[in-house]
């Protein structure tokens, strides 16, 4: 039973964070989802390295705490807890100046030992929380914190405390493993004398990877895009992790990051040299002018504006970019790109510079601000990665306005829609494979709609603006899975937006099969729609194509098919046999509607009852649908009327026979779904019967009337030349069940075809053969 009074509690693990310490995404995202699931209702506790880089400011914030020892495979190491309040999440800080109080996060020697460090501190830790915090959920983040489900489950399992933790492991990036020679496993971790530790991580003869235990140990796997979830199951992206993530693939599911909407906000933001809306971008063409000025750039509104912030790798696509930047440069287009990283890049970026003074500017440098001015002057945005788990540049660019050219893989593919030059919908530009040629195809598609179609810029512009990319979406996914590993604690009210919203669309959606099961009662409400169904079906060849498209979306979507094809092919033949058609389908339904109000009254009024009810149905369902189509209902009731008064002239009860065998067999109380189903084979058995009984009164002598019965029938399906004695029999249990459906496809056709005489003398001749047996 859930425990309504109980808030799910998370420890939070990642070696960066925002505000704090950052490198990339990483500490973004450890920055703004902790907050996001505070405010949907859960308890969060942040655990971060205290790095001697974290600033001054935050540092007299903090409190001691607690502090104990850590062991590390012979080592016992001391670790201080320095607890801090910031912005209504609590943050943990491990403390051991050993190992953090460092110029830079990562890149050391020993990092393998650092990181192990952290993630046991983690695991310990969990007794040493305040009060009334009882871990539910350890989210771990990273190879830097994968082994602390490992000791989870090695060392502490089985331990009250530590029963009720789930351990949920977050890859932001595949690439980096965090991969060591095995003589830690002893030196440091500890776990050599337990061999499925042992083995589980080991990547190959003599060495382990932290990454490949947490994908073993963890109750669930999470990463940042579905589409990256999907690649890293791949050999191309799975980095050698693809055979182990396919076998866990039932514990992974990609969520996709979002971003602190407050924190880039172009109406808020105090590093701009505008603020702007987007309702009011007046703002954004100032920020263009004075980045153009600050970076030595042609201060120029009609020449578009492509930036690039990002980490100079060939990760990032800057093999793309040194290929293509001539011919972009060349083309008219302004360039200006910030960052740091492989030489050959950067001077690669110096060279452009200097040889297109004023169209393209290099930063060699990592400035925050100046990113943030970039983002906000900048028309254009180019991310070419040849892999990217999600990615935030390309998010925050279309919260400043400037439209996104991406490569089509991981996030970069989920977040950006390109732009459909037909329907005008989209949200920036994408080309598919890693190739120089079509980057700049990209780039040159986006320039030609800057330059040749600005309305249709802005629009997308605007499109691009008003993409919701907050915490709260990606929070509520989360959540679910933290619910999910633990029903036991029931999920408040304040958060069940989304799932509530999923529900409702889950019951609109079946909402035809609801009319379905719905229709054998006898709710007069629900017949009119089914009869506006067939009525609008059978009379679309006839009026015009645009009907047919309307009932496609309707219960009746099965029969739609099957009797748009027939009205087809007798629209073929002859517009007579079109129209009587329509008639059956709409005197055949209403018989269908009578019969299952009352099995009872099905079976006492089958000979005689089943005329009457005819054409009441038939004149009164027609009446109904006059507002819509007027014209053609009143044709097809009038025809209905005609078909009756022929058929009951007519002794044709053999006739009757053959259309009420489709019927009967849509008699049974079943779904709507199956009738519809049924309505081709039905129209097929007709056929057959007639051509059946022909061939029961003289094979040789009936071939030319089996061919006319066949003729007559064609509107409504092929008649195979099959044998069907059994369906002969079955016949008269139907006649006055049916009447109505025989009347309709022979009556119309009686009046205004040649082929009349001939029915009547192969129903004579049917019936002297019933007789004889």
């Amino acid at each position: 039973m859930a425990d309504s009074s109980k808030k799910m509690q998370i420890v939070f693990a990642s070696a960066e964070c925002a505000p704090f310490v950052k490198t990339g995404g990483l500490g973004d995202v450890a920055g703004s989802l902790p907050a996001a699931l505070v405010r949907a209702g859960a308890e969060v506790i942040v655990m971060v390295p205290k790095y001697a880089t974290i600033k001054d400011e935050y540092k007299a914030q903090m409190e001691h705490f607690s502090d104990f020892y850590v062991s590390l495979g012979w080592r016992n190491e001391y670790c201080g807890l320095e607890k801090l309040e910031h912005d209504g999440v609590t943050y943990m800080f491990i403390d051991n100046e050993r190992y953090f109080a460092r110029d830079y996060p990562y890149g050391f020697f020993d990092d393998g030992e650092r990181f192990a460090f952290f993630s046991k501190a983690i695991t310990e830790s969990l007794q040493h929380l305040p009060a009334g915090f009882e871990c539910d959920i350890l989210h771990c983040n990273d190879w830097q914190t994968a082994l602390a489900p490992v000791f989870l489950r090695e060392f502490y399992q089985g331990l009250p405390l530590y029963d009720r933790v789930k351990t949920v492991f977050s890859i932001h990036n595949v690439a980096f493993q965090g991969q060591f020679s095995d003589t830690v496993m002893e030196d440091i971790l500890g776990v050599a004398h337990i061999p499925a530790a042992a083995s589980q991580l080991r990547c190959d003869a003599c060495s382990i990877n932290y990454m490949l235990g947490a994908l073993r140990y963890a109750d669930a796997i999470t990463t940042v895009s579905p589409t990256y979830a999907n690649e890293i199951q791949t050999p191309e992206f799975g980095e050698g992790l693809d055979g182990v993530l396919r076998e866990r693939s039932y514990a992974l599911q990609g969520i996709l990051n979002g971003i602190d909407v407050a924190g880039f906000d172009p109406a808020t933001e105090k590093r701009i040299a505008a603020n702007y809306t987007v309702e009011d971008r007046s703002g954004k063409a100032v920020c263009k002018a004075k980045l153009q000025e600050e970076l030595g750039l042609e201060v120029r509104d009609d020449r578009p504006l492509m930036v690039m912030v990002t980490r100079l790798t060939r990760q990032k696509g800057m093999d793309l970019v040194m290929y293509a930047l001539d011919r972009i440069l060349a083309g008219g287009v302004q360039v200006a790109v910030l960052g740091t990283g492989d030489r050959d890049y950067e001077d690669g970026l110096r060279y452009f510079q200097d040889k297109y003074p004023g169209t393209m500017a290099a930063r060699i440098e990592f400035d925050p601000a100046l990113s943030q001015r970039m983002y906000a002057a900048a028309d254009m945005f180019l991310m070419p990665s040849k892999f990217e788990p999600c990615g935030l540049s390309q998010i925050i660019a279309m919260r400043y306005g400037t439209l996104p050219i991406v490569r089509e893989t991981g996030g970069l593919k989920d977040t950006v829609i390109p732009y459909n030059e037909f329907t005008g919908e989209g949200t920036g530009f994408s080309f598919s494979n890693f190739n120089g040629d079509e980057m700049g195809d990209a780039v040159f598609r986006a320039a030609r709609l800057f330059w040749d179609n600005r309305d249709a810029w802005n629009q997308l512009v605007t499109q691009a603006m008003s993409q919701d990319f907050s915490w709260t979406r990606s929070a509520d996914k989360y959540l679910d899975l933290y619910f999910f590993m633990h029903p036991e604690i029931k999920r408040p009210a304040a958060v069940v937006d989304e799932p509530v919203v999923v529900a409702e669309k889950a019951e609109a959606e079946p909402e035809p099969q609801a009319e379905v099961v719905a229709k054998p009662e006898p709710k007069a409400e629900e017949k009119p729609v089914e009869a506006k169904s067939e009525v609008k079906v059978e009379t679309a060849p006839e009026a015009a194509p645009e009907a047919e498209a309307k009932p496609a979306a309707k219960p009746a979507a099965k029969k739609t098919t099957t009797r748009k094809t027939t009205a087809k092919k007798a629209t073929t033949t002859k517009a007579a046999a079109t129209k009587t058609t329509a008639a059956k389908a709409t005197t055949a339904k209403a018989t269908t509607t009578r019969k299952r109000t009352t099995a009872a009254a099905k079976k006492a009024a089958e000979a005689e009852a089943a005329p009457e009810v005819k054409a009441e149905t038939a004149e009164t369902k027609p009446a109904k649908k006059t507002p819509a189509k007027t014209a053609a209902k009143k044709t097809t009731a009038t025809k209905t009327t005609t078909a009756k008064k022929a058929t009951v002239t007519k002794s044709t009860k053999t006739k009757a026979a053959a259309k009420p065998a489709a019927k009967v067999e849509e008699t049974p109380a079943e779904s709507k779904a199956e009738a519809a189903v049924e309505a081709k084979p039905a129209a097929k058995t007709t056929t057959r019967k007639r051509a059946t009984t022909t061939v029961k009164k003289a094979t040789a002598k009936t071939a030319a009337p089996k061919a006319e019965a066949k003729a007559e029938e064609k509107p409504a399906v092929k008649a195979e030349p099959t044998p069907k004695a059994a369906e002969v029999k079955t016949a008269p249990k139907a006649t006055a069940k049916t009447e109505p459906a025989k009347e309709v496809s022979v009556s119309p056709a009686a009046p205004t075809e040649e082929k009349a005489p001939t029915k009547k003398t192969s129903v004579r001749k049917a019936t002297a053969a019933r007789k004889r047996r």
